[in-house]
């Protein structure tokens, strides 16, 4: 994800934190959807309305549950989607198939030229996009609109990837042979994303996959459906401006029962699938009975480890920006902060120090940092989650609590106390709660960072290159992502995004992580008038 660069506020203390108070409206406009409000006109020019179709196969529709979406800023109703029903997820897939046969004769640097556009669209409507995700997801607006530019930079990417994806030509034994690798699109590629990067993760698998030749059938989280179709009208936008089937990129809003016809669909020939472990299991399992592939990007129990030599310049604010940060609903968020006993005490001082001058608030104020969790589940599982930290013997240094004021805001917190393989420890909690915990040497260390189920992000904070090199091979982190003196979170778009063991092992975005998208054929061709058969086999 894209990095944030925030500065810490010196604002007058309210109690032990700093909040900007959510707007107060008054009783009259409690009742009414926000989209009606004048303060929101901006929605409709994202061509959103009252009530939104959900389903889009080149033509719009919906014949299934109404649904509500709400801001986390203070749970009032912004706009309505009609969701799909399974007779809309049939009829969204026949066409989608339908319009593969034309996508797919469209030779690879003209579809790359498509993206293009797409990118440059989704440029034009910038600013207001990441307004909707700060509105309906709840992050600060500087990560909004970062996570729309993500999007844009990934359709930057895939343009001059489309020029060079293909296989190599390799050496072959036999006199008069070639032997080629061949790459081709898979088909369909279903996308099913979670509410905590609405467009980014699409825009991930849909760039990518676009380019490969596939088209993409995408189900978003229901509590972002307003997203969902804000994007999808710019997407479609672009492929009807080239005269292309909008089935290419596909929409079906809807709940557990469409992502679950998806997971079973042998049409659906990759299911790229974010959320949590939970849920990636099932799906995976599903898939996989059908033999049938599937992209898994899931949970994420992410350890910072600072060594006696850290620069606590890099650690305060890396630790503080990968633990807070989207209020701890990054799939990269820090979750366990390893600190060498030496400097224990005093990083955990600095940390509450500049804890307390985060400003907690209103996403679209510039100087906040921590906006709201995504639903009032959120906080209740946040709260569970402190609880159980303290019956397991966990001290809470700072924060804890929840914040009373509309919306669903909740405290950053701090824990110590707590021993490494404590159960609440190796649980991910998708809220702003970091687990400090000591550690005496490097063995001992690297091996707790690998304890957890889940091997998507890590880092360390140290200048000993011994140490760093240690830390990057085999016996070091076994993540996805490992990293040296920055934060678990912050990855860049030319990499390779993803994790290990119950993270799911599926990599999107950037180095290889097209081939994902693509079925691979060796292929041998003989250009002689001579058969040589293996192993010297001859016909008299």
């Amino acid at each position: 994800m894209l990095p944030l660069t925030f500065s810490l506020s010196r604002q007058v203390l309210l109690g032990r934190r700093k909040i900007l108070r959510v707007w107060n409206k008054p009783a009259a406009f409690m009742s009414t959807l926000l989209i009606n409000q004048p303060q929101y006109s901006w929605l409709k020019d994202l061509g959103l309305k009252e009530e939104n179709e959900g389903v889009y196969n080149g033509t719009w529709g919906g014949r299934g549950e109404v649904v509500t979406s709400y801001c986390p800023a203070n749970n009032e109703p912004i706009a309505r989607v009609r969701q799909a029903n399974l007779m809309d997820y049939e009829e969204t897939l026949k066409k989608a198939k339908e319009a593969w046969k034309i996508w797919a004769d469209i030779p690879a640097p003209k579809r790359g030229e498509i993206v293009r556009q797409i990118g440059e669209a989704l440029r034009q409507k910038i600013q207001i996009l990441g307004n909707l995700v700060s509105l309906e997801m709840g992050k600060i607006l500087v990560e909004g609109v970062g996570e729309v530019q993500e999007y844009v930079d990934i359709c930057d990417y895939a343009v001059g990837l489309s020029r060079m994806i293909g296989g190599p030509i390799l050496p072959s034994e036999r006199p008069g042979h070639a032997l080629i690798e061949q790459w081709n699109p898979l088909g369909l590629v279903g996308i099913i994303t979670a509410f905590n990067f609405p467009v980014a993760v699409y825009g991930w698998n849909n760039a990518i996959a676009l380019i490969c030749g596939n088209v993409c059938l995408w189900k978003g989280a229901p509590t972002t459906s307003l997203i969902s179709v804000a994007v999808t009208k710019i997407v479609a936008k672009v492929l009807e401006d080239n005269n292309l089937p909008g089935a290419i990129c596909s929409m079906t809003c809807g709940g557990a029962d469409i992502g679950m016809a998806m997971a079973k669909d042998e049409r659906v020939d990759l299911l790229s699938f974010t959320g949590s472990t939970q849920v990636g299991k099932e799906v995976a399992v599903v898939v996989q009975e059908r033999f049938g592939r599937s992209l898994l990007e899931l949970g994420g129990n992410n350890a910072i480890i600072a060594f006696e030599d850290a620069d606590l310049n890099l650690v305060i604010p890396s630790a503080l920006f990968a633990a807070v940060g989207t209020a701890g609903q990054r799939c990269t968020t820090a979750r366990r902060l390893f600190l060498h006993e030496s400097i224990h005490d005093e990083v955990v001082d600095k940390l509450k120090k500049a804890y307390a001058q985060i400003r907690i608030g209103n996403p679209w104020d510039s100087n906040v940092l921590c906006g709201p969790l995504h639903t009032k589940q959120a906080v209740n599982m946040f709260l569970g989650a402190v609880e159980d930290a303290k019956n397991q013997g966990g001290v809470v240094v700072y924060g804890g609590k929840i914040i009373n004021c509309p919306g669903n805001y909740v405290e950053p917190t701090i824990v110590t106390g707590l021993p490494h393989d404590a159960s609440i420890v190796h649980r991910e909690t998708f809220a702003p709660i970091l687990y400090v915990l000591k550690f005496k040497n490097e063995e001992e260390v690297y091996s707790w960072n690998n304890e957890v189920k889940q091997g998507l992000s890590s880092s360390i904070f140290t200048k000993d290159l011994g140490r760093i090199f240690r830390w990057l091979g085999p016996k070091g982190s076994d993540c996805g992502i490992v990293n040296v003196n920055i934060p678990t979170s912050g990855a860049e778009i030319g990499g390779a995004f993803g994790g290990e063991k119950h993270t799911g092992g599926g990599r999107e975005s950037g180095s290889d992580s097209w081939k994902q998208y693509m079925r691979r054929s060796t292929c041998t061709i003989n250009y002689s008038k001579d058969l040589p058969l293996a192993q010297g086999i001859k016909f008299q």
